[in-house]
């Protein structure tokens, strides 16, 4: 049974598409680039920084007192990360169908990289 709260798993990625779109939408984006090339990079530099907000959250400062993760904000951050990588995989006309065999194609040459030795 699927439902607004819990939908079935191959539908969780269209609906965060849908939800992306939807706000997307929403927003005044006279300041949004309009070439496809300046679009995608403004959404890495925003997947960049939204990275390192993340990262900010670690003790990756081997020289400073180790600090417990706050797992709520880390999970805000990496959602950061994902509203930003969808919208590129929108602007590059991805479709959740595309990114499941894109994904897959891509694991299997990993595993390929993996078992020889890469």
């Amino acid at each position: 049974m699927t439902t607004q709260n819990n939908p079935k798993s191959d539908d969780i990625l269209k609906k965060i598409f849908q939800m992306q779109q939807d706000y997307t939408s929403l927003l005044k984006l006279d300041r949004y680039p309009v070439s496809l090339d300046e679009k995608i990079s403004v959404l890495c530099t925003a997947i960049i920084h939204e990275t390192i907000e993340l990262q900010r959250l670690t003790s990756w400062k081997w020289w400073k007192k180790p600090v417990p993760l706050n797992q709520e904000l880390a999970k805000e951050e990496l959602i950061d990360i994902w509203h930003f990588v969808v919208q590129a995989s929108m602007e590059l006309e991805l479709t959740p169908e595309d990114i499941l065999k894109e994904y897959e194609r891509k694991n299997q040459i990993n595993r390929q990289r993996e078992a020889t030795g890469y």
